[in-house]
């Protein structure tokens, strides 16, 4: 499922495994062959079912997030949306095109992508700061 247009049914969204990502391939092969058919599942097509065997809510999905944010020590404020703006944000660093990472998304206007560019291009500098920073500390240290 997805956000519905004014009036309209959900959008479905799919993700396009880009290279930079693969990592995420053995984690999903691990829940598909290992994890999920704990929960004996069946036919249900569904990939995250409850141990009910059914289709796991998206307000459970938040309390499993939650679970997991907290074990992990991070900002109470990270949601699963936070996901889909990382997603977004880290398509930019790699460089893809802004038009393929709209169409990627979802946005039916670019001014929407163009929002997470303004963030990556902070985090750029911020790494380009950094980097220089760490190689030549001599040009942040006060002259004597």
């Amino acid at each position: 499922g997805g956000k519905s247009s004014r009036g309209g049914p959900p959008k479905r969204r799919t993700v396009l495994l880009v290279p930079e990502m693969d990592w995420i391939v053995p984690v999903l092969e691990q829940w598909v062959e290992e994890v999920r058919p704990l929960f004996s599942p069946g036919a249900h097509p569904a990939w995250w079912v409850t141990e009910r065997r059914g289709r796991m809510s998206c307000r459970r999905m938040d309390d499993v997030f939650a679970s997991v944010r907290e074990a992990a020590g991070l900002d109470e404020a990270l949601d699963l949306h936070c996901l889909r703006h990382s997603y977004i944000t880290h398509l930019i660093e790699f460089g893809y095109p802004e038009r393929f990472v709209q169409d990627q998304v979802g946005h039916r206007y670019a001014s929407t992508t163009a929002i997470y560019t303004g963030v990556s291009l902070e985090f750029r500098n911020l790494l380009l700061t950094k980097s220089l920073r760490d190689r030549h500390p001599e040009l942040w240290e006060p002259a004597l």
